[in-house]
């Protein structure tokens, strides 16, 4: 029997959370090298995961499978392809550079780390599953420590508005994909949440069409579609500066991946019906995003709609049911869920020194914050979309795909990357160049050597996909075929 890697690398996290919470409390440094362990461990087993993936042979591989409710059609099912092993990686990632970011948390390290594992668990678990009640399973359980993080470790002044408004807006998106869900299941005929049989079940056109929008807005809602999409900046704003990265950079992409994996590939004919629709909806996400964070005086709210913005373009690939604009939003999800952590990241360093997101309190930030402002020039560049950065190979393909599909999409949404190019270089000026305000002088400090390391390691990431697209596009590519096989794009 082959070592079960997806299973290590899905409870792991489960395990140090469980683990945290037997813990004294006092025990805090043993607190904080238990929750760094797992997530070494967790980012390891992924990058030996995306090693040993065959991309000639694509397809699902790593594939484990064991009765858990046979009765009733359900199993224990987990499986990794093209598209979802960069997710699993990414959260990996933005798991362990969290942990780092909230190594100096001194209000109950213990429940904050746990929960985070928790947290973890359930989005990786998402990734992997290739059951229909496990992933929804999975999907679930992040309600429960997302809130609780919010509104213990949030924002004092905003966080149990985000936190409930977070909470009630994906309950809703949970309730419309579990009344699609149900559906597939009892009209397949198959009496299975198998996801690869629900795949082959043939689906009739009509039916297709009716619960498509269930299913996929159902889930696209914790992808911030529009006009679903005002929990995300306040969730975000709300949250603690480890989930706000949690929430933004992988959280948003579990919405889109569900939305893909359950609504676009079990239910093709119905996706190309509606994709008119989520076309429109995904343009105004972009433009308007953008927009939207164009006017912001507060530094974390700017980086909240732009994930919103950003979360369109990952839409809009989806749409276009080609090569390119597939290839285009899974490079996308990856690309946009490094940047989008680098950037809370940052803004949670600026906060934590300055004690105010204020745009219009802040300033000269580079002569104390070198690092800070180094990275958030990094990542800013790859939101606009420069060559040689990871952007730039994700935005490009999905203009080309909505070129394809629409080409009034490609057009319009091209607005949204010039907005976007524009409330970047104002953020960067307003807030790391120009003179310093002198209430600032005294108080504000480099960012720690951790804080350092996960600068670099993200933005290291993002200029080698961005000089090195060979790294991800093959294997994204093979998990392509496998969509367009589905939808008739092949």
């Amino acid at each position: 029997m082959s070592f079960p890697i997806l299973s290590a690398i899905v409870l792991t996290p489960l395990l140090a959370g469980l683990i945290l919470l037997c813990l004294p409390a006092e025990r805090r440094d043993w607190v904080r090298r238990i929750a760094l362990a797992a997530s070494v461990l967790v980012l390891g087993l992924s990058f030996w995961l995306y090693l040993d993936y065959d991309t000639g042979v694509g397809g699902y591989q790593f594939i484990e499978r064991h009765p858990w409710l046979p009765d009733l059609g359900i199993s224990y099912a987990l499986g990794v392809d093209g598209f979802s092993l960069p997710m699993v990686l990414l959260g990996a990632l933005v798991l362990f550079s969290g942990v780092l970011v909230s190594w100096n948390v001194e209000e109950r390290p213990r429940e904050f780390f746990a929960f985070m594992m928790f947290l973890a668990t359930s989005i990786l678990g998402v990734f992997v599953s290739l059951d229909l009640f496990l992933l929804f399973f999975f999907f679930e359980i992040a309600v429960f420590p997302k809130y609780l993080m919010i509104v213990l470790w949030g924002y004092p002044k905003t966080r149990d508005y985000g936190g409930m408004k977070l909470t009630l807006y994906l309950f809703i998106g949970s309730m419309l994909a579990l009344v699609g869900a149900l559906a597939l299941y009892f009209n397949s005929g198959l009496r299975t949440f198998d996801l690869l049989a629900l795949e082959k079940a043939g689906f009739p056109v009509a039916f297709q069409r009716f619960w498509f929008p269930f299913v996929f807005l159902g889930f696209a809602i914790l992808g911030g579609i529009f006009p679903f999409h005002s929990w995300a900046p306040d969730g975000h704003v709300a949250a603690p500066t480890a989930i706000s990265m949690l929430l933004a950079g992988v959280e948003m992409k579990v919405g889109a991946f569900a939305a893909l994996r359950v609504g676009i590939m079990l239910l093709p004919e119905g996706a190309a019906f509606w994709s008119p629709l989520i076309l429109a909806l995904a343009t105004i996400n972009v433009v308007y995003g953008a927009a939207i964070a164009m006017v912001q005086t507060d530094f974390k709210y700017v980086i909240g709609f732009s994930s919103v913005s950003h979360m369109g373009l990952v839409l809009i690939g989806f749409a276009s049911l080609n090569r390119e604009g597939l290839m285009g939003a899974g490079l996308q999800m990856f690309s946009h869920g490094v940047m989008t952590a680098l950037f809370f990241a940052i803004v949670g360093m600026v906060y934590d020194r300055a004690h105010t997101r204020d745009i219009p309190a802040l300033g000269g930030l580079v002569r104390v914050m070198p690092w800070a402002a180094i990275g958030f020039i990094i990542a800013g560049l790859v939101s606009m979309g420069m060559p040689g950065f990871s952007g730039f190979i994700a935005e490009f393909p999905v203009f080309l795909g909505a070129w394809q599909r629409a080409p009034w999409v490609a057009v319009i949404a091209v607005l949204g990357i010039i907005i976007t190019s524009a409330y970047i270089l104002l953020v960067v000026r307003r807030v790391f160049f120009g003179d310093m305000p002198v209430a600032l002088e005294e108080r504000v400090g480099d960012v720690s050597r951790k804080d350092k390391g996960v600068i670099f390691l993200l933005s290291a990431i993002m200029i080698l996909l961005g000089w090195f697209p060979s790294l991800l596009t093959p294997l994204v590519e093979s998990g392509v075929r496998h969509i367009l096989a589905l939808v008739g794009g092949a």
